[in-house]
């Protein structure tokens, strides 16, 4: 399962309906996965408007995309790629997400990268997503990230946040948490809603509710960050 923390699954936008239907650019230097993705996401009816082998060619793309006022809804990029394959992809997927807010940003990899993951993470928590490159074999899952971030959504690899929540378990943050508030926000980050956190605890939705507003509050989140401040809860628990 995809670790959501807010936007609607495929399931959720029904599948083959119009308003489902995504304009994707893929950023990949391998040719055959490059064409695998494209296969994947035109088969299930999505529209792959371009390809590229590398991260300038990513840039130029979505700016000749953006002069015809044809942005894509979202950008799918290896976080390695030429010439040097270290941190070109995720580099521009940061210029991406500061540039064109609009577009939703999936990256993809070989292995867990936390640094990468904080950077692209930062910010903005709309329209992004992480998820290991072993994900893409699963097609029904990978297909819904890739349409829950365009949507708006956030799409993390059960192992990035397994690493990442396990890291930041080492910090001091955790002082100011309660063991129940820790396993309530646990669960925000897996993109549960507080009806579903309420059952899997098998308490009340105003018992949630007072843990989530505490948890808040022990972040240092006010009221003015709006709808965001379960994103930005995890992010400030993983980034402390």
């Amino acid at each position: 399962m995809l670790y959501a923390a807010h936007g609607r699954t495929r399931d959720e936008w029904g599948h083959g309906a119009v308003e489902d239907r995504v304009r994707v650019v893929i950023a990949e230097d391998s040719v055959l996965l490059r064409e695998g993705l494209t296969r994947l996401l035109t088969d299930r009816g999505h529209e792959v408007v371009a390809g590229v082998g590398d991260a300038e060619a990513l840039l130029k793309t979505v700016a000749e995309l953006a002069s015809g006022d044809a942005l894509p809804d979202v950008v799918v990029a290896d976080v390695r790629m030429p010439p040097t394959h270290t941190d070109e992809g995720v580099r521009a997927a940061v210029r991406l997400r500061r540039e064109h807010p609009g577009i939703g940003v999936l990256v993809l990899s070989q292995y867990v990268e936390e640094r990468y993951a904080t950077e692209l993470l930062a910010g903005s928590s709309r329209g992004v997503g992480y998820l290991l490159k072993d994900r893409v074999a699963e097609v029904r899952e990978f297909v819904d990230a890739v349409v829950r971030v365009a949507r708006g959504g956030t799409a993390l690899d059960p192992e990035v946040v397994a690493q990442l929540l396990g890291r930041s378990r080492k910090q001091d943050v955790l002082a100011r948490l309660t063991p129940r508030e820790r396993e309530v926000l646990g669960l925000m980050a897996e993109g549960r809603t507080n009806s579903a956190i309420a059952r899997q605890l098998v308490v009340s939705d105003g018992a949630v509710e007072k843990h989530v507003s505490n948890i808040f509050l022990k972040l240092g989140l006010s009221p003015s960050d709006g709808d965001h401040r379960r994103v930005l809860a995890v992010l400030a628990y993983l980034d402390s």
